[in-house]
């Protein structure tokens, strides 16, 4: 027979229950249920065939949550936004202004002269990856003109189209 958990007595199976029902995050919503369950009895086993969780990481929930309270199966991922963007507000405004004149060297910006740009202002290599998301975040699209071809006769062109639209 396997062994059961033992829980603090932090809260009650019923008010378990009711933090379980009343969660909105699914993943608080998750620990809260395993919680309920192993307060209410049921076996390791069963509460992993039932919530889909492993029997380590129940373990651990209960590790945090007899440590913590209810306030340990919180799900602080919400908290953390994310590394903050590597140019500020002002410089994705000083780029954009910098990407209506051509570049320097001639020809059209594009990710790598975009890179460039950035490593100077900031004094530190840029990827060319990180010039191409730049570049999509503001929406700035290479208006590349078809080729032409240096024999083409303009005239014979022109006629053409007239003919072909007629037909």
């Amino acid at each position: 027979m396997p062994k059961r958990l033992k829980l603090e007595p932090h809260q009650t199976p019923s008010e378990l229950s009711k933090l379980y029902r009343q969660a909105s995050d699914p993943i608080e919503r998750t620990r809260y249920q395993i919680i309920w369950l192993l307060a209410t009895g049921r076996e390791t086993e069963d509460v992993a065939d039932v919530t889909g969780y492993c029997r380590n990481s129940i373990y651990r929930l209960v590790r945090r949550y007899n440590q913590l309270g209810a306030k340990g199966l919180k799900d602080k991922r919400h908290q953390y936004p994310g590394t903050p963007p590597l140019l500020s507000v002002v410089e994705q405004a000083q780029l954009l202004q910098t990407l209506q004149a051509p570049p320097a060297d001639g020809g059209l910006w594009n990710s790598r002269k975009v890179a460039e740009w950035m490593g100077n202002l900031l004094d530190r290599p840029i990827s060319v990856q990180m010039g191409w998301d730049y570049l999509r975040s503001l929406e700035f699209r290479l208006r590349i003109p078809r080729p032409e071809h240096d024999l083409a006769d303009l005239e014979v062109q022109e006629a053409w189209k007239k003919t072909a639209n007629a037909s």
